[in-house]
């Protein structure tokens, strides 16, 4: 399969994504240990991808997703953004209710 049918499946089979370094358990960059934090905040389950284990997927997701960094959030097959832009959602309190609706349509589904 080609890593571009990868991403693209990955993107729209998990309704919470992120494209990280290291796990959430161990992150291996501050920028993705903060968006880890924020993200468990919420109290739902996401999926992730450790892009270092990944060497494909860190070289061509960056070209999928238009967004030169990582971590990367993915709610419902769309890019939330990386670190900066979860971070300030989680303070307004806009990532739970993301998450939180993404979580409640994949239970009803």
């Amino acid at each position: 399969m080609d890593i571009m049918e990868t991403i693209k499946e990955q993107v729209e089979s998990n309704p919470i994504l992120l494209y990280m370094k290291g796990s959430p358990n161990q992150p291996q960059c501050g920028f993705s240990a903060r968006t880890v934090q924020a993200l468990m905040a919420c109290g739902e389950r996401f999926a992730y991808v450790d892009v270092l284990s990944n060497p494909d997927i860190r070289a061509n997701l960056p070209k999928y997703a238009n967004w030169p960094t990582f971590p990367q959030l993915w709610v419902n097959g769309e890019l939330v953004g990386g670190c900066d832009i979860v971070a300030e959602m989680a303070e307004s309190g806009e990532l739970e209710t993301l998450v939180k609706e993404a979580a409640a349509a994949q239970q009803s589904a």
